[in-house]
């Protein structure tokens, strides 16, 4: 160990090994300790957003709802009200009218306060900033809730289908006609209204980060959706299936208002327009699935982003390419390009990302830049997959 001085003040120890003494060849291995420090450390430099950054499109997003989320959060308030004030008029007006059908109708307004408030919550907790567990955030919590909507529904029309099967074997019950109708009546205004809040317009959408439904800017939108937040279609699905069955349970009031012997017609709406209530189901529930089980996103195809891909100067072939989604909204993509030799890498990924973007309205992609190997067209990773 031999001391040495060093600049400023401060005593620096050079280690030298065995090797280094001996002379011949032998690699010199410094180590320095600071026993006194001439300068201030620098200090932390905090993160700052840049005006445009390096690798990210668009700028940071402000903290809380999107407004497509704020708009989304009003219409299912409005709805959570009018539903829980309808849903206690039927409790009241079915237990009067002796009614299943109408007590139905009740249990299916309670299963959409519930999916409501479910949705509510899960729109707050989709705001919450991504963590190192929760790398992606909680977007796919407003699918959780989604799911949950349709699950609930399903539960309570099961249960209302055997009670309906119950009574068309017993005929031991009597209905008021009069309170029947006018409640049935009410229920149908009630669910009108609910369609009608669910169903505004809401924010115009962008093909950008956190954009509405994809559409090709050069073709045009291709079957959009006509909600395009996860929680409010369930709801407004619910609310489509209440509205038939509010229709098949006016039918039935004034059926037996003025012919009482005529009855049955009570429990046979119920069980006709709940198998109604829960075939609306199936879109929802279609799409959920899709997101969960990681599929591509609806109207993306796997063929139109290879072949964007493969248009960018440069690229020789692309492979890992994974379409998935968050939301119905919130679209991601990865893939690797393997271009040739003489490319700019770093002009390939802002080209890639930038058609990826601007014409698919991803939220997320990260693109790998590699080079082309000849042995890439024998690797059986690199192969694209098989059609479904």
């Amino acid at each position: 160990m031999e001391p040495s001085p060093a600049a400023g003040g401060s005593e620096t120890t050079r280690l030298v090994s065995p090797r280094d003494r001996g002379g011949a060849g032998g690699s010199l291995r410094l180590k320095s300790l600071f026993t006194e420090s001439s300068e201030p450390l620098p200090e932390e430099s905090k993160p700052v957003e840049m005006p445009f950054h390096h690798c990210h499109r668009d700028p940071l997003p402000p903290p809380g709802l999107t407004p497509e989320r704020l708009h989304a959060r009003k219409q299912l308030y409005a709805a959570c009200a009018v539903c829980f004030v309808f849903m206690a008029g039927e409790v009241v007006g079915g237990y009067l009218a002796h009614s299943l059908a109408i007590m139905t109708d009740a249990a299916h307004l309670l299963a959409d306060v519930g999916s409501m408030m479910g949705s509510l919550f899960s729109l707050w907790l989709s705001t919450r900033p991504a963590t190192r567990t929760m790398t992606f955030g909680w977007h796919r919590s407003e699918t959780l809730g989604a799911l949950a909507s349709v699950v609930s529904l399903w539960m309570v029309t099961g249960i209302l289908l055997y009670l309906a099967f119950v009574r068309l074997l017993h005929s031991d019950y009597h209905i008021e006609g009069g309170a029947m109708l006018l409640t049935a009546s009410i229920a149908v205004c009630a669910n009108l209204l609910m369609a009608f809040v669910l169903h505004q317009a809401g924010p115009p959408h962008s093909h950008g980060s956190r954009g509405a439904e994809y559409a090709p800017l050069e073709e045009g939108p291709e079957e959009p959706l006509p909600l395009g937040n996860t929680s409010v279609r369930a709801a407004f699905v619910h609310v489509l299936g209440d509205l038939l069955q509010s229709f098949g349970v006016l039918a039935a009031s004034i059926l037996i208002y003025f012919k009482p012997q005529y009855k049955a017609a009570d429990p046979i709406s119920t069980f006709l327009f709940s198998i109604c209530a829960l075939g609306s189901t199936a879109p929802t529930l279609r799409d959920v699935l899709r997101i969960l089980m990681e599929g591509t996103p609806r109207n993306v195809g796997f063929e139109p982003v290879r072949d964007t891909l493969l248009s960018v100067p440069g690229v020789r072939a692309t492979h890992e390419l994974h379409l998935w989604a968050l939301t119905l909204t919130y679209h991601v993509a990865s893939a690797h390009l393997a271009i040739d030799s003489t490319a700019d890498p770093e002009a390939v990924l802002a080209e890639a990302s930038s058609r990826l973007y601007s014409r698919f309205g991803f939220s997320s992609c990260t693109l790998q830049v590699e080079q082309y190997q000849p042995e890439m067209a024998q690797c059986l990773r690199c192969q694209e997959p098989p059609q479904a």
